[in-house]
């Protein structure tokens, strides 16, 4: 009788488990088809706001006339003297080095900030200064310093990345819980160790925060970055929409800069769950 107990009492939590995977799958089948509904409802708006002369023509484009310059735009330079592709890459090349050099430094930078406190003393007067300006008002020293090229772009990107990186990496890794931290120190883990077990695996969460904002901030200071005499990109794409008045150059670049980011930062949540699985478990 026992056996047939238990057997029943498993059989019984599997069809639960499978009922609770149905019912999240639902779940989010239904917001899915919210989302969707919504952009949807969106763009019609918009159509019919164009098409009714709600909003004149001359100062906003309307979504079908944007698709079909996002078709022409594959393989017609004109009016900026790039195709689509190649800016979309000129842009990405500039986004992703100025992006990458500030997860390599603001986040280790963070973890040892937070972490030792002689090290913080030392870096916060400097980064405090560095902090509040704005990544654009460092282009008239960046043309002086590395002219005009990639280098100088990506710097610009750098500034906007490199504050949030840091800041939420230093966060993280100070709400490292101290009842964690104790236990290792009772089992003789050195400081090092307990930093690179127990408080950067912790900080995790913290860091692709602001990863996320730091992303955000890359796409955010491309159209700034590009205004540095550049001959290609998305945002030297939206500048030469806005001299030549097409404001369906200009809303198909920030389009597309809004699709890029959409898709960056899908992938970093997939990235994120990967890594930090353990944490729901």
């Amino acid at each position: 009788m026992g056996d047939i107990q238990e057997s029943a009492d498993r059989l019984g939590n599997a069809e639960r488990v499978a009922l609770d995977q149905g019912r999240k799958k639902k779940t989010t089948y239904f917001y899915m088809m919210l989302s969707i509904t919504g952009l949807l409802a969106f763009l019609v708006l918009w159509q019919f706001a164009v098409m009714t002369n709600l909003v004149s023509s001359r100062f906003l484009s309307t979504p079908l006339e944007v698709i079909n310059l996002f078709v022409v735009k594959l393989s017609d330079p004109f009016p900026d003297g790039e195709v689509l592709g190649i800016n979309i890459l000129s842009s990405l090349n500039v986004a992703l080095a100025g992006f990458g050099l500030a997860i390599v430094i603001g986040i280790p930078l963070g973890l040892f900030m937070g972490w030792y406190r002689g090290f913080d003393a030392f870096m916060r007067p400097i980064f405090e200064i560095v902090r509040p300006i704005p990544p654009v008002s460092w282009i008239p020293l960046t043309i002086v310093w590395l002219g005009i090229g990639l280098q100088a772009k990506a710097f610009i990107v750098f500034f906007s990345a490199f504050v949030p990186c840091l800041i939420n990496a230093y966060t993280g890794i100070r709400q490292t819980s101290q009842v964690l931290i104790n236990v290792a120190k009772t089992c003789g883990a050195s400081n090092f160790t307990i930093f690179y077990r127990i408080g950067i695996p912790s900080s995790f969460t913290m860091v692709f925060a602001g990863v996320r904002v730091a992303l955000g901030n890359s796409w955010a200071t491309l159209v700034a970055a590009e205004m540095l005499a550049a001959s290609s990109g998305l945002g030297y794409m939206i500048l030469m929409g806005r001299q030549f008045a097409r404001p369906d150059i200009i809303i198909l670049g920030i389009v597309v800069i809004g699709s890029i980011g959409v898709i960056f930062t899908f992938l970093l949540g997939r990235l994120e769950n990967r890594l930090l699985g353990w944490k729901r478990l």
